[in-house]
């Protein structure tokens, strides 16, 4: 594995048993659909509540019913960017812990010819590359639509760029490690 410059490790699996837990119940095919999205919203905030571990900070003052104090604010609000559809289900759990996020969309389609992504939808907010960038797809598969948009976020300047994902195939995790080593 690669480390980060935060070094942390690049892709860093969370091994907590909770997320075992909730990936399971995803897999199993009596899951409801209804659960289904309840669990893919609760494993956005979990993976959102990691991949912020190391976010930059201000101090700021708070005043308590008791007393002024010294408190924490995000140095710079993340913006967060799902690729439509499937990333569309992590979001609400991602917005539920930093309900102050700015948000982003990136529609992309497989052609079936060349297998290479395809964009048709490109809405980000205009200071996206002012934070870090949390980029939600839950499935990894061949890597192409997670490598695309990763190119996209870097020509508008974003440089502080995490994949949120719930599962990946081996394939994947490479060719995004390979196009994209601090991902």
């Amino acid at each position: 594995m690669q480390e980060r410059g935060d070094g942390a490790a690049n892709p860093r699996v969370l091994d907590h048993p909770l997320v075992g837990v909730l990936v399971s119940e995803l897999r199993d095919r009596e899951t409801p659909v209804e659960r289904f999205r309840a669990v893919v919203e609760q494993l956005g905030r979990l993976l959102a509540y990691e991949a912020l571990r190391s976010v930059a900070v201000t101090e700021v003052p708070v005043t308590t019913p008791v007393a002024a104090t010294t408190g924490t604010r995000l140095a710079a609000a993340p913006t967060v960017v799902c690729i439509l559809r499937a990333g569309a289900g992590l979001t609400p759990g991602v917005l539920s812990l930093v309900p102050g996020a700015r948000m982003g969309h990136l529609g992309m389609f497989r052609d079936e010819a060349t297998l290479e992504p395809v964009p048709y939808y490109d809405k980000l907010p205009p200071d996206a590359a002012d934070g870090p960038v949390l980029l939600c797809d839950p499935m990894l598969a061949t890597g192409g639509s997670a490598v695309a948009a990763v190119d996209l976020l870097r020509q508008r300047g974003c440089r502080d760029i995490t994949f949120l994902g719930i599962l990946a195939a081996p394939e994947g995790v490479e060719r995004l490690r390979a196009a994209h080593p601090g991902v």
